[in-house]
């Protein structure tokens, strides 16, 4: 059996701890053309795995009274940083039933 050489991808020194239940903004790079720009896409972190190489977290909002969730991988190119507005409070790690709420039941307490 050969020994295999692995490659190693650094983590992105830019991405702030967070939890499921806070609420974040991502950072991502979007190409338009020749052009790359930064779009931000805050909402809640409703999902968090945590791994080595194929970790992810899914981030919720609702614009224009339309739910929008996002999946990012965390150790993608494409994320430029990622910073934590508000510490939520949440008993789950996965919150799915947020999907379903709307309005001031649909709000997240603060952990101080």
């Amino acid at each position: 059996m050969e020994a295999r050489d692995f490659v190693t991808v650094e983590d992105n020194s830019k991405i702030e701890e967070f939890r499921t239940g806070d609420t974040v903004r991502v950072g991502i790079k979007v190409r338009e053309g020749e052009r790359e720009r930064i779009q931000d896409f805050q909402g809640v972190v409703i999902r968090n795995r945590k791994g080595d190489s194929d970790g992810s977290f899914t981030v919720r909002r609702v614009s224009f009274e339309v739910g929008v969730e996002r999946t990012f991988l965390r150790r993608s190119p494409m994320i430029d940083s990622v910073s934590v507005v508000k510490r939520g409070k949440v008993r789950r790690s996965r919150i799915y039933y947020i999907r379903g709420l709307s309005g001031r039941s649909a709000r997240i307490k603060e952990r101080r």
